[in-house]
């Protein structure tokens, strides 16, 4: 068996039998399965979306961490899953052949989703008007000393520099492909990233000197680093979407689905950026600041 698989065979296990989330009183077998990727912001909006659904009265447990998109997607259209919160760019780009251009517009980039998810077994909901997309930083002082202020500045230093990013970024179009084909940087070294926070603490060691960060990362805001620009227009639209089995959306119907796109139609990128820093911050675990946001609404 493929290495590869074997990870995405063990990774369903686990999310079948493991538990490894928190549930709400009510939830049992019966509950509506929530799952999040491998990275804080994304176990914070699965438990935005499950707290909206709870409040809604139906049942729900959740699951934390599972893995990348290559394990949790495919565990959403074997119905190990229920629902997944994802980003609408990089959702199509996982789902859609290789080198497909995405529309410039939300719109017609969630059109797009929906054809894509329509033999999956899975419904795209409404996006969030809350958009996270990849971002690129340097330290502040490499900024100043480079006069680098967008990516296409970093070409003639890349050979000599350092990327930071998730363990998956090689194999990913909009990470370290992308920064190769679109701008032309060919770094000189890749160094594995596990976590954001890994990223910051890497950069201002010196021991990378791009670093992969969410653009609505919490940490923008008290570390000296600096997001280059994306002048070349390599990240899509990143809003945030509720994806859903189908015959989940058949069982529960519009209890569902409304409290989906109610949690959707009340999430703003300010309010994601504030959510992140409850959690990275202020100490909250995902589910405490997911509550507190429903208390604020």
């Amino acid at each position: 068996m493929p290495r590869r698989i074997a990870r995405w065979c063990a990774a369903l296990v686990l999310l079948t039998a493991c538990g490894t989330g928190t549930e709400s009183p009510a939830a049992g077998d019966d509950a509506i399965r929530f799952a999040s990727y491998d990275f804080q912001e994304n176990q914070i909006l699965v438990e935005l979306y499950a707290e909206g659904v709870r409040r809604a009265g139906l049942p729900v447990s959740v699951d934390h961490g599972t893995g990348t998109r290559e394990v949790v997607l495919p565990a959403l259209e074997q119905g190990v899953v229920d629902v997944v919160a994802d980003y609408l760019g990089t959702a199509l780009v996982f789902t859609l052949p290789p080198g497909t251009d995405l529309p410039a517009e939300p719109e017609e980039m969630k059109s797009l989703l929906d054809d894509a998810m329509n033999d999956r077994g899975v419904v795209a909901l409404q996006p969030a008007r809350a958009e996270d997309q990849n971002g690129f930083a340097v330290t502040t002082a490499f900024a100043s000393e480079h006069g680098t202020a967008t990516l296409s500045d970093l070409a003639p230093l890349a050979p000599d520099l350092v990327l930071g990013a998730p363990p998956e970024c090689p194999d990913r179009p909009l990470c370290l492909p992308g920064l190769r084909d679109v701008y032309g940087l060919q770094f000189g070294e890749f160094r594995a990233m596990q976590t954001r926070g890994a990223t910051v603490e890497a950069l201002l060691a010196g021991q990378i000197d791009v670093g992969l960060l969410e653009t609505t990362d919490a940490r923008l805001e008290i570390a000296p680093v600096t997001l280059l620009i994306d002048d070349r227009a390599l990240q899509p639209h990143e809003n945030v979407v509720p994806l859903v089995r189908d015959d989940v959306v058949e069982r529960w119907g519009n209890d569902l689905t409304d409290a989906l796109d109610e949690t959707s139609a009340r999430l703003t990128t300010v309010g994601l950026v504030r959510l992140n820093q409850a959690v990275e911050l202020d100490g909250l675990t995902p589910k405490e600041a997911a509550a507190q946001w429903w208390d604020d609404q």
